[in-house]
């Protein structure tokens, strides 16, 4: 083969080349343009057929509509983001075989004879609209990767640009409030009251003793209760700090309960009430401070948070009467930002739920903070983790186990886990991650004898070795902002999120068992148990499947927001939705509803549970339900 000939090919593939890549950066710049007219989180025709929905509520055709809608925008969204990607890699490819082709092209040209005088002008001015032509596609290019990247990180821009100011919560009054707490047995009920003081110096807050002789008192039932909880007896198993399997099942010391599953073993747990008469509300007491976490509970203890601008503080309530024991202020803080963080309305300053071991009460809040105090209210010590970089607010919830505090830390700036030392807050070991930003919280499960921490995020599910932060185990399989925690039950992790899909993962073989992509939660974490497994939709829509093979035994539109995550107790599931109506039903293949009862304001966290109590936060108090 001649030079010539050669250079021939050279020029053909050269020529190829920047046509491909041409091609592509029109094709992503057309993209991008198109994005940017059309934006892709908020649909002008989903919220058309959301204004018909209320005015027809029992339209179920309508329903149908919206879901399938729903489902195709975020197919069509996530797959033109793909699409951006991959075209980004092949400009990138073509780009490369072009500057090759180029480089062999002139290389042989210049061993070709010098041309004759008369040719040179000719040819100057060949080389002069080549390279025209090649700046002019070079600037196409550029844009083009400009464009893809903005393209693919659209979404993460879109919140970041749509945040509002801080919803700063007005501080309650000064001084001492009066609340009325009610019992109800038979049809006999019994009046007291509690005395709540707020003070907003120092790190806790004494509340004094009510002068009103006539304080509730515990009743037979509650008494019982208080000597002895009967928990299900099993061999403990013992961590570093003393806490067993049968203490974390005798309390609700985590978001969900014990090991932050879902499960409860507590027994004769109430199934009707109502709010606003107050029946069978044993107590109902104010918060200080607004916050989205759940209560949790140790002994006869009961633990919240609450943040404003002024303030981020930790409660600890009397579960027996409702009355606030102490309030621990998270202020004085090396590290802690001046100004609060911007966070959205439905996340706040105060969305993770704390974790106890029965020694210490652990809290962290959206400034990066984590603090810990006693039993007692006694500050215990408090560090700053660096500002989260997160668009909505940090919510990732706490939880202990084998003296460690485990915190999942995955921001915009990328992911990571650590493990805090209980009595000093010191890192015992941190773990990065191939992980993006994340508002779901770790899950403990014991696999082959030895204790994991479970994350998900966009774009892994993993596990971690307690003891030392090693990655046991990756499935990449999650994508979008993933808020639901994870459900396990029987070595099965099963993992899932609105924009993504659902998916059972067998943490042995690190395979996925089976998947499904038509009912998929957006902050309510699924739970699993007895080989069901129930997911609940942002959009109304409770659905239980077979956790070993996907098949969907039940359905039921409910009509509203389900933020709050489904629990199982004493044979039964207990979903709350954001009205503060919770749904009750038998745990089973079956559909069978027990009960629906009102609370008597909105309320979107999951409730705590004890021996005949439930303990739920509603958005201005928090409330004791019980027979």
């Amino acid at each position: 083969m001649t030079n010539n000939d050669k250079l021939i090919i050279a020029q053909n593939i050269a020529l190829i080349a920047g046509i491909f890549c041409t091609a592509v950066a029109i094709l992503l710049l057309l993209n991008f343009w198109q994005i940017t007219k059309s934006d892709p989180i908020e649909s002008k025709a989903l919220e058309a057929l959301v204004e018909r929905l209320k005015d027809e509520p029992n339209n179920e055709e309508l329903k149908a509509e919206i879901r399938n809608f729903d489902l195709l925008a975020r197919k069509a969204y996530f797959n033109s983001q793909w699409q951006v990607k991959t075209g980004a890699y092949l400009m990138l490819f073509g780009a490369i075989v072009l500057a090759f082709a180029l480089r062999v092209y002139y290389s042989l040209k210049s061993k070709i004879e010098e041309p004759d005088a008369k040719l040179e002008n000719e040819i100057t001015s060949r080389i002069l609209a080549q390279k025209g032509v090649i700046i002019v596609g070079a600037v196409v290019m550029v844009l083009a990767v400009v464009a893809s990247f903005a393209t693919v990180n659209h979404l993460n821009y879109y919140s970041a640009e749509s945040l509002t100011a801080q919803n700063e919560t007005t501080p309650e009054d000064e001084g001492i409030e009066v609340i009325e707490i009610k019992q109800s047995s038979g049809s006999e009920k019994q009046d007291g009251a509690v005395e709540i003081a707020n003070q907003e110096a120092g790190d806790v807050s004494e509340v004094t003793e009510s002068t009103d002789e006539q304080s509730v008192e515990p009743t037979t039932s509650e008494s019982k209760e208080n000597t002895a909880e009967k928990v299900v007896e099993e061999k403990p198993v013992s961590t570093s700090s003393g806490l067993t399997l049968a203490d974390v099942k005798a309390n609700h010391n985590s978001f969900r309960g014990p090991l932050a599953q879902g499960v409860i073993f507590h027994k004769n747990i109430p199934t009707e009430w109502e709010g606003a008469s107050g029946t069978n509300v044993l107590w109902k007491s104010p918060v200080p401070k607004h916050g989205y976490n759940s209560p949790i509970i140790w002994g006869d203890k009961i633990f919240i948070a609450g943040a404003d601008a002024a303030s981020r503080e930790v409660y600890c309530y009397d579960r027996n009467t409702g009355k606030l024991l102490w309030t621990g202020v998270a202020n004085n803080i090396q590290g802690s930002p001046a100004t609060m963080p911007r966070v959205t309305p439905d996340t706040g300053l105060s969305a993770p739920s704390l974790t106890t071991d029965g020694k210490a009460v652990f809290a962290i809040f959206a400034t990066g903070d984590v603090i810990a105090f006693d039993m007692e209210g006694k500050r215990l010590w408090a560090r700053n983790l660096g500002v989260p970089n997160n668009h909505y607010g940090h919510s990732s919830s706490l939880i202990t186990w084998g003296g460690k505090l485990l915190v999942q830390y995955d921001t915009n700036s990328g992911g990571k886990v650590l493990a805090l030392d209980n009595k000093s807050g010191e890192t015992v070991w941190e773990t990065v991650r191939d992980a993006k930003i994340s508002w779901a919280s770790p899950v403990l499960a014991e696999i082959d004898g030895k204790y994991e921490v479970i994350l998900t995020a966009d774009p892994i599910v993993a596990g971690y070795d307690v003891e030392t932060g090693e990655e046991l185990w990756k499935v990449e399989c999650m994508m979008g902002e993933v808020g639901p925690s994870v459900a396990y039950d029987n070595g099965l992790v099963f993992a899932a999120n609105e924009y993504a899909r659902l998916v059972a993962i067998d943490v042995k073989t690190n395979s996925i068992v089976w998947e499904d992509d038509y009912y998929l939660p957006e902050a309510s974490s699924p739970v699993a148990h007895d080989g069901l497994l129930i997911v609940c939709t942002s959009y109304g829509v409770i659905a239980c499947y077979d956790a070993k093979s996907g098949e969907m035994y039940w359905e039921e539109d409910v009509g509203t927001t389900l933020y709050s995550s489904p629990v199982v107790a004493d044979g039964k599931l207990f979903i709350m939705d954001n009205d503060g109506e919770m749904r009750i039903y038998e745990f089973g293949k079956e559909l069978k509803q027990v009960a629906e009862n009102e609370l008597g304001e909105t309320a979107g966290t999951t409730p705590a549970f004890s021996d005949g109590r439930i303990y739920i936060r509603g958005d201005n108090n928090l409330y004791c339900i019980g027979e």
